[in-house]
Protein backbone atom coordinates (compact mmCIF):
# COMPACT_ATOMS: atom_id res chain seq x y z
CA UNK A 1 0.00 0.00 0.00
CA UNK A 2 1.33 3.39 -1.30
CA UNK A 3 -1.19 6.19 0.02
CA UNK A 4 -0.48 9.48 -1.79
CA UNK A 5 2.52 12.01 -0.29
CA UNK A 6 1.26 14.87 0.87
CA UNK A 7 0.86 16.52 4.10
CA UNK A 8 0.12 20.61 4.81
CA UNK A 9 1.13 22.39 7.88
CA UNK A 10 -2.79 22.47 8.98
CA UNK A 11 -3.06 18.67 8.79
CA UNK A 12 -0.05 18.25 11.53
CA UNK A 13 -1.09 16.39 14.27
CA UNK A 14 -0.52 18.17 17.46
CA UNK A 15 -0.01 14.09 19.46
CA UNK A 16 2.30 12.07 17.67
CA UNK A 17 3.19 8.44 17.96
CA UNK A 18 7.01 8.51 19.01
CA UNK A 19 9.57 5.66 17.69
CA UNK A 20 12.69 5.96 19.50
CA UNK A 21 15.85 4.13 17.91
CA UNK A 22 19.44 4.96 18.63
CA UNK A 23 21.71 6.11 15.79
CA UNK A 24 18.65 6.28 13.57
CA UNK A 25 18.06 9.60 11.56
CA UNK A 26 14.73 10.55 9.49
CA UNK A 27 15.03 14.17 7.71
CA UNK A 28 12.54 16.02 5.59
CA UNK A 29 12.25 14.72 2.25
CA UNK A 30 13.85 11.35 3.46
CA UNK A 31 12.87 7.72 3.20
CA UNK A 32 13.47 5.48 5.98
CA UNK A 33 12.44 1.81 6.02
CA UNK A 34 11.77 0.03 8.79
CA UNK A 35 11.05 -3.52 9.81
CA UNK A 36 8.12 -3.36 12.81
CA UNK A 37 7.87 -6.51 14.57
CA UNK A 38 7.50 -5.58 18.71
CA UNK A 39 3.77 -5.58 19.84
CA UNK A 40 3.59 -1.74 20.60
CA UNK A 41 4.87 -0.73 17.65
CA UNK A 42 2.77 -3.25 15.60
CA UNK A 43 -0.35 -0.97 17.87
CA UNK A 44 1.11 2.13 16.55
CA UNK A 45 1.46 1.59 13.22
CA UNK A 46 -2.00 0.49 13.43
CA UNK A 47 -3.14 3.32 14.87
CA UNK A 48 -1.73 5.81 12.84
CA UNK A 49 -2.91 3.81 9.05
CA UNK A 50 -6.43 4.13 10.65
CA UNK A 51 -5.25 8.32 11.69
CA UNK A 52 -2.69 10.80 9.93
CA UNK A 53 -0.14 8.24 9.40
CA UNK A 54 2.37 9.82 11.10
CA UNK A 55 4.95 8.87 13.45
CA UNK A 56 7.87 10.76 15.53
CA UNK A 57 11.36 9.04 14.78
CA UNK A 58 13.53 10.43 17.89
CA UNK A 59 16.80 9.43 19.30
CA UNK A 60 16.94 8.12 22.99
CA UNK A 61 19.59 10.28 24.62
CA UNK A 62 21.84 7.92 25.97
CA UNK A 63 21.99 4.08 26.19
CA UNK A 64 18.98 2.23 27.96
CA UNK A 65 17.96 -1.41 28.51
CA UNK A 66 14.54 -0.32 26.90
CA UNK A 67 15.13 2.05 24.70
CA UNK A 68 11.38 2.53 24.15
CA UNK A 69 11.22 3.87 27.98
CA UNK A 70 14.39 6.04 27.46
CA UNK A 71 14.48 9.95 27.60
CA UNK A 72 14.88 11.01 24.49
CA UNK A 73 16.42 14.60 22.46
CA UNK A 74 14.00 17.26 22.32
CA UNK A 75 13.60 17.19 18.64
CA UNK A 76 12.40 14.44 16.26
CA UNK A 77 11.38 14.13 12.68
CA UNK A 78 7.50 13.38 11.93
CA UNK A 79 7.79 11.14 9.00
CA UNK A 80 3.98 9.92 7.22
CA UNK A 81 4.04 6.02 6.22
CA UNK A 82 3.96 5.94 2.35
CA UNK A 83 4.17 2.27 2.04
CA UNK A 84 3.12 -0.66 4.15
CA UNK A 85 2.91 -4.49 3.70
CA UNK A 86 2.73 -7.15 6.27
CA UNK A 87 4.91 -10.12 6.40
CA UNK A 88 3.34 -13.79 6.57
CA UNK A 89 5.15 -13.87 9.89
CA UNK A 90 3.45 -10.75 11.36
CA UNK A 91 5.88 -8.16 10.71
CA UNK A 92 5.11 -4.83 9.17
CA UNK A 93 7.36 -3.70 6.72
CA UNK A 94 7.08 0.70 6.46
CA UNK A 95 8.51 3.48 4.98
CA UNK A 96 8.15 6.91 6.90
CA UNK A 97 8.93 9.39 4.30
CA UNK A 98 9.69 12.94 6.58
CA UNK A 99 7.96 15.61 6.71
CA UNK A 100 8.73 18.19 9.00
CA UNK A 101 10.80 18.33 12.46
CA UNK A 102 9.18 18.88 16.00
CA UNK A 103 9.89 19.91 19.34
CA UNK A 104 8.65 18.14 21.94
CA UNK A 105 6.45 20.05 24.76
CA UNK A 106 5.76 17.34 27.11
CA UNK A 107 4.84 13.70 27.25
CA UNK A 108 0.98 12.19 26.97
CA UNK A 109 -0.62 9.16 28.25
CA UNK A 110 0.54 6.33 26.21
CA UNK A 111 -1.64 3.70 24.32
CA UNK A 112 -1.21 0.05 23.58
CA UNK A 113 2.15 0.79 25.23
CA UNK A 114 3.78 3.29 22.72
CA UNK A 115 4.85 6.41 23.69
CA UNK A 116 3.18 9.57 22.43
CA UNK A 117 4.10 13.30 22.70
CA UNK A 118 2.36 16.66 21.78
CA UNK A 119 4.69 18.41 20.02
CA UNK A 120 4.97 21.93 18.11
CA UNK A 121 6.42 22.47 14.22
CA UNK A 122 6.80 26.16 14.61
CA UNK A 123 10.85 26.93 14.42
CA UNK A 124 10.99 24.01 11.65
CA UNK A 125 7.55 24.87 9.11
CA UNK A 126 10.42 26.09 6.41
CA UNK A 127 10.98 22.18 6.24
CA UNK A 128 8.04 21.90 4.13
CA UNK A 129 8.90 24.21 1.39
CA UNK A 130 9.25 21.82 -1.37
CA UNK A 131 12.85 22.45 -3.21
CA UNK A 132 14.02 25.26 -2.17
CA UNK A 133 16.83 23.97 -0.45
CA UNK A 134 17.92 22.29 -4.27
CA UNK A 135 19.91 25.30 -5.88
CA UNK A 136 23.62 24.77 -7.13
CA UNK A 137 25.08 27.35 -4.77
CA UNK A 138 24.01 26.18 -1.96
CA UNK A 139 27.32 23.91 -1.51
CA UNK A 140 31.25 23.35 -2.94
CA UNK A 141 29.83 20.44 -4.70
CA UNK A 142 33.29 19.88 -5.79
CA UNK A 143 34.70 20.12 -2.67
CA UNK A 144 31.82 18.00 -0.92
CA UNK A 145 32.48 15.34 -3.23
CA UNK A 146 35.90 15.24 -2.66
CA UNK A 147 35.41 14.91 0.71
CA UNK A 148 32.79 12.27 0.25
CA UNK A 149 34.85 10.11 -2.22
CA UNK A 150 37.79 10.42 0.70
CA UNK A 151 35.01 9.62 3.73
CA UNK A 152 34.02 6.50 1.54
CA UNK A 153 37.69 5.38 1.04
CA UNK A 154 38.33 5.49 5.09
CA UNK A 155 35.18 3.58 5.75
CA UNK A 156 35.26 1.18 3.45
CA UNK A 157 31.89 2.27 2.11
CA UNK A 158 31.03 1.34 -1.52
CA UNK A 159 29.12 4.40 -3.35
CA UNK A 160 27.00 4.69 -6.41
CA UNK A 161 29.34 7.08 -8.17
CA UNK A 162 26.70 7.74 -10.97
CA UNK A 163 24.10 8.17 -8.51
CA UNK A 164 25.67 10.29 -6.71
CA UNK A 165 26.68 12.54 -9.55
CA UNK A 166 23.44 12.64 -10.94
CA UNK A 167 21.71 13.38 -7.54
CA UNK A 168 20.26 17.33 -6.60
CA UNK A 169 22.34 19.06 -3.99
CA UNK A 170 19.17 18.45 -0.71
CA UNK A 171 18.56 14.66 -1.66
CA UNK A 172 22.09 14.16 -1.50
CA UNK A 173 23.00 15.71 1.37
CA UNK A 174 19.85 14.23 3.20
CA UNK A 175 20.50 10.18 2.31
CA UNK A 176 24.10 10.75 3.24
CA UNK A 177 22.92 12.24 6.17
CA UNK A 178 20.66 9.55 7.18
CA UNK A 179 22.64 6.43 6.10
CA UNK A 180 26.46 7.22 7.26
CA UNK A 181 27.11 5.17 10.04
CA UNK A 182 27.76 8.65 12.16
CA UNK A 183 26.74 8.13 16.33
CA UNK A 184 23.82 9.46 17.70
CA UNK A 185 24.73 12.57 18.65
CA UNK A 186 26.16 13.10 15.27
CA UNK A 187 23.20 12.42 13.93
CA UNK A 188 21.20 14.22 16.35
CA UNK A 189 23.28 17.41 15.43
CA UNK A 190 22.81 16.78 11.32
CA UNK A 191 19.17 17.01 12.63
CA UNK A 192 18.86 20.23 14.22
CA UNK A 193 20.60 22.11 12.21
CA UNK A 194 18.52 24.98 11.57
CA UNK A 195 20.16 25.51 7.84
CA UNK A 196 20.57 23.73 4.57
CA UNK A 197 24.17 24.90 4.73
CA UNK A 198 24.57 24.33 7.98
CA UNK A 199 23.89 20.96 7.57
CA UNK A 200 26.01 20.94 5.05
CA UNK A 201 28.91 22.18 6.51
CA UNK A 202 28.62 19.50 9.54
CA UNK A 203 28.21 16.72 7.27
CA UNK A 204 31.57 17.74 5.59
CA UNK A 205 33.28 18.09 9.05
CA UNK A 206 31.77 15.24 10.35
CA UNK A 207 33.92 12.96 7.63
CA UNK A 208 36.86 14.76 7.03
CA UNK A 209 37.33 14.41 11.35
CA UNK A 210 36.73 10.46 10.19
CA UNK A 211 39.22 10.60 7.44
CA UNK A 212 41.82 12.17 9.37
CA UNK A 213 41.19 9.84 12.59
CA UNK A 214 39.13 12.57 14.66
CA UNK A 215 42.45 15.30 14.83
CA UNK A 216 41.05 17.50 13.44
CA UNK A 217 43.40 17.62 10.17
CA UNK A 218 42.12 18.97 6.65
CA UNK A 219 38.87 20.61 8.43
CA UNK A 220 38.02 24.02 6.76
CA UNK A 221 37.09 26.99 9.08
Amino acid sequence: MSPPDQTKSADLPRILPIFPLPGVLLLPGGRLPLNIFEPRYLAMVRDALAGERMIGMVQPCAPAEDVGAAEIYGIGCAGRITAFSETPDGRNLITLTGVIRFEVEREVPAIDGYRRMAVDYDRFLGDMDDDKLDTADDIDREHFLSTLGAYFDATGIEGDWAAIKEAGNAPLVTSLAMICPFDGAEKQALLEAMTFRERVAALTMMMELAVHGGDGAGVRH
